[in-house]
Parts: structure tokens; sequence; C-alpha cells
């Protein structure tokens, strides 16, 4: 291995953990590292930092469980500083442990998901459609490595069905056929008669229509009470936050994704590269939406070098995540005393779900919701229409002409 870029920017490493107030301890563990690394390089032969940190432990007294993570950790943080010039942060912990169902799998195995990223790649399929195909394709595979099979030859029906039984029996995992049979289709032109074969052995499942969840009128108006109420206990953050998910029915990955660079103030309009899509969605930046972020944006939004729009309210404030969105979601529902039974439903796709179907009861014609709410394809709306109570009345047929019971509308 090469330490030559180690060597000559580590220090760069250290003076930014030290500037970004990361913890004095962590930094001496990190710093002692690469001096070992860089004291001892002469003398071995590693082929990886698994080599590395595999040597370093071996010769340490220590073995405890917490030595090792925390090693771990450090090597892996050095390793992405090292080979991909990327410097830690403390929303993800760089490790070199591996723990995807993929990196378990014996070669052919693994030969089959990447033979379908590849193809499925070429074919212009984004990469988060093909990660989880090729990490439910992975799921399956490892459960049947673990039952003792390891070719794809050796994988009977019997075996492919057992995966998808629950514990009463009954099928499950509806959801994982389509993503496997994605991979196994594909697979056909690397092994025509194994793949073709597996492809027949996944269980049909009964088509279900999707229950759209929607906020009834109460509750849509206390939703906009508390948007509205200075007392409500919402930052400005969270108000501007649920007025994009509440009006425009923006996707929350889309939402903490967004840049300053994303509002256009000039012409009023809101820029976003879709994660889910990868296809550009320019929206109109409503006074509503507008003012929001404009008092967050000069009132508490912290003066930061960070690019992205909508930061964490405590130091050293990193963008928010997509979790922190569903936290902000069931603060709203809290603060408008709304959804706090046992099992309610209070995330942020309600507000997706509401933008949706109140285009649709505007008589909002469809293209244009699909282009708003970013769907890939027209088809994605469909369920909505479903929830489309004001259309659906309209289509009631009259019952004038049957005699009904009086007492039947009694309450």
């Amino acid at each position: 291995m090469d330490f030559t870029n180690l060597r000559q920017n580590y220090k760069d490493l250290l003076s930014y953990l030290d500037e970004d107030g990361y913890d004095q301890g962590y930094i001496r563990c990190i710093k002692g590292n690469i001096n070992w690394i860089l004291e001892n390089e002469g003398g071995k032969t590693w082929n990886s930092y698994t080599d590395i940190y595999i040597d370093r432990l071996s010769s340490s007294s220590f073995r405890s469980e917490g030595y090792k993570k925390k090693l771990m950790r450090a090597y892996g943080a050095i390793k992405q500083f090292d080979l991909y010039g990327k410097y830690p942060n403390r929303r993800n912990h760089y490790s070199l442990a591996r723990r995807r169902a993929y990196y378990q799998l014996i070669p052919e195995f693994k030969e089959l998901i990447d033979f379908y990223e590849q193809a499925d790649r070429q074919r212009g399929i984004k990469k988060q459609t093909l990660r989880v195909n090729a990490s439910a394709a992975a799921s399956l595979l490892l459960a049947m490595q673990r039952k003792g099979l390891n070719n794809l030859s050796s994988i009977s029906e019997k075996d492919v069905l057992s995966y998808f039984l629950d514990s009463e029996g009954h099928l499950s995992k509806s959801s994982s056929k389509k993503k496997l049979a994605a991979v196994f289709k594909a697979g056909i032109d690397w092994k025509p008669n194994e793949c073709r074969r597996l492809l027949a052995y996944l269980p049909p499942f009964r088509s279900q229509r999707k229950n759209i969840k929607l906020l009834m009128p109460t509750e849509i108006e206390a939703v906009h009470s508390v948007l509205d109420d200075e007392a409500s206990g919402l930052s400005l953050r969270d108000k501007a936050i649920v007025k994009l998910m509440f009006f425009t029915g923006l996707r929350a990955c889309d939402i903490a994704g967004m840049k300053l660079s994303s509002i256009d103030w000039e012409t009023e309009e809101i820029h976003i590269s879709q994660q889910k899509t990868g296809v550009l969605l320019v929206l109109p930046l409503t006074a509503t939406i507008g003012n929001s972020i404009y008092d967050y944006v000069v009132s508490e939004r912290p003066g930061n070098r960070e690019s992205h729009l909508f930061l964490s309210a405590v130091y050293p404030y990193y963008p928010v995540s997509v979790d922190a969105l569903w936290h902000i979601a069931a603060k709203t529902y809290k603060a408008a005393d709304l959804r706090q039974g046992k099992g309610d439903r209070r995330g942020t796709h309600l507000f997706r779900h509401h933008a949706a179907t109140a285009f649709l009861s505007n008589g909002v014609p469809r293209p244009v919701i699909s282009q708003t709410l970013g769907h890939a394809s027209p088809h994605s709306l469909e369920p909505y229409l479903h929830a489309d109570l004001v259309h659906l009345k309209a289509c009631a047929l009259s019952i004038e002409a049957f005699p009904v019971d009086e007492g039947v509308f009694c309450l």
C-alpha cells in the first residue's frame, strides 16, 4: 500500500477534527494510529486497511469489544480520508465493518448481484432502485446460503417458498417479489436456466389496493392554525419544513437535501434534483412558503459554511436528516393535538398525501400533479384517485328509484 497521501496530508485531518470540536481523546486515537501506520509500513505487507486493523489489534494488549469497536471506527475514518478524501462527520461513523448481506455471500451469489447491477445501470435504472433490488436479492440468497445451498442450481422451489412464509405459514414479504424478479430477469442473460427457474419459483401474491391515509378537514384546519401560531412551540425551521411538505407534497428526502441555492428569490422558484428519480423539479415559491423560509434563514439559521438549507438546531449544525423530518412532523401533530393515540400514523407522508388529494379535488390536471409531486410514472397517481372524495361523490348513482325504509338512514 502507498501511504504518500496520508503522510503528506494527515495534519489536515487532525486540524479539521480539532476545529470541528471533536473530543481530544478521539483525535489522539486517530493521530496515534496514523503514526503507527507510518512507522510500521516499511516492514509490513498490508493489502488493505482491514489488514492494518487486524495487525494493530494483534499487537495491542487490549481485547475488549469496546476497544475493538473504537479501533475499527478510527481505521475506518483514516481509510476514508486517505483513499477518498472524506472527512469524518458525527452523523455517519465510518467503519471497516461490512454488515450488508452482500458481503457475506459466496462468489456465485455475489456474481448474480454484480451482473444485475451492471446490466440495469446500463439501462439507466436509478442508483437507489439498484441498491434496494440488490439488497432484497442478497437477503434471499444469504438465507439460501445459511440453509447449506452453495449454488443457484441447488435452490429448490420449496427453499424459495420457505423464505416467503411467516411463522404461521402465510405468504409474506410481497414487496420483495418485484425486487427479486428484477434481479432474476437480468440474470437470465448470465445464467439462463437457473435464473428462469428461480423467477418461476417466486410465489404469486394477490394485488392489493393501496390505502391512502388522509388528513381530515378538521385536522387540516388544526395544522393551519398551529403553523400560524407563534406560541405553538414550533421553531421557524420546523414551520418552514412543514409548510413545504404540506403545500407542495415534496418528499422528506428532497427537503432534507435542499441547498441554499435551491431557492431562487429573483424568479420566485424552488429548484430541486429529486433524490428518488434524479429528475430536476421546479416549483413556484409561494408567498406563504417563501416568507417562512426567509424568516428562518434571517432570524434562526446558524450562519456557518454549510450549503444545505435546513440545519440541526444544535452544534455542530449538520444538515437535517430524513429521520429528523419525521420527528418535526410528529411534533407538529402534537402541537395541534392530533393523532396522539397508539398506532396513529403521523409521519411526513401524510402531508404528501394531503397535497395530492387537495390538488385532485381542486381540479388540477393529473399531469401537472404528477409533475409537481415528482412522480416518474403517471400511474403513481392512481392510488390517490380512490381518495378523491370530491369527484367520487359526483359519480355516485341516485337511489331515488329504489324503495328504502326511512330507518336505514337513521343514526
